[in-house]
């Protein structure tokens, strides 16, 4: 086995672990990184998944760790080796992985308050808390509690992965006051693109005569364009409807 001279290597007790099983250990040299490229790799693979995992919901660096640690657990049961064409886990256990239980990093829960303070009657039985990741000594889960400021291994966790973008985990229940008047303006600006205002005389469309029409036939000023009924004549017009029905011709062509 080969690796660098890092101090989880270098110590009386990985060495010990080696002469009792017949594992003969070997060093890299000093400050060559080059000589151990698949390690290397598999470390910057896993920043970049704690870094994005980080920032998708705002969680602060100092959970890098479990970040970290839940990178490695998801790689190892959802990463298919290219030649065996199994996963890690499957190689080490002999056994398919469960993933139903894999959930969002980051994401909102709610953890049960199981006998870990007295309650009252109306107190609520569950406080807010984050995911962030699973145990590695218990089939649990690892959350941080928002009330108590603690990290806690608990099974009776409730996870809200719905992903709010208006909304921060860490700093919910927060609104910014200018967002709406902002939005607003948006809206109006919008609508004024959509729908320009015009001037009054820009109302009236420009006439244009098609061909095989004469102009004597043409009723009103040709100069105004094209003007719909106005609403107060049809009203005038409708409002003298006589009531009598004429029995003859001679009746409907009378002025009374």
């Amino acid at each position: 086995m080969r690796s660098d001279h890092g101090g989880e290597f270098q110590n009386e007790l990985f060495e010990n672990f080696c002469e009792e099983n017949e594992i003969m250990h070997n060093f890299f040299a000093p400050r060559t990184p080059q000589q151990n490229g698949v390690v290397e790799r598999k470390n910057r693979s896993l920043e970049e998944l704690a870094r994005i995992m980080l920032n998708e919901y705002d969680v602060p660096k100092y959970f890098c760790a479990d970040a970290v640690s839940t990178a490695c657990y998801v790689l190892n049961r959802m990463l298919i080796r290219p030649i065996l064409k199994i996963t890690p886990y499957e190689l080490f256990k002999g056994r398919k992985p469960n993933v139903a239980h894999l959930k969002i990093f980051g994401c909102k829960c709610f953890v049960l308050n199981n006998g870990k303070e007295n309650l009252g009657k109306f107190d609520s039985k569950a406080d807010e808390a984050i995911f962030l990741g699973y145990s590695l000594t218990s089939k649990a889960y690892r959350i941080f509690n928002r009330r108590t400021l603690n990290v806690e291994e608990s099974v009776h966790v409730v996870f809200d992965e719905i992903m709010d973008l208006e909304e921060n985990p860490l700093e919910s229940n927060k609104t910014n006051a200018g967002d709406e008047e902002y939005f607003k303006e948006a809206l109006d600006e919008m609508y004024l693109n959509e729908n320009p205002l015009t001037e009054p005389e820009d109302l009236a469309k420009s006439w244009k005569s098609p061909g095989g029409l004469s102009l004597e036939n043409v009723i009103g000023d040709i100069s105004k364009g094209v003007i719909t009924r106005n609403m107060s004549n049809f009203c005038m017009t409708v409002a003298f409807v006589s009531q009598i029905e004429p029995k003859s011709v001679e009746e409907a062509l009378q002025d009374d």
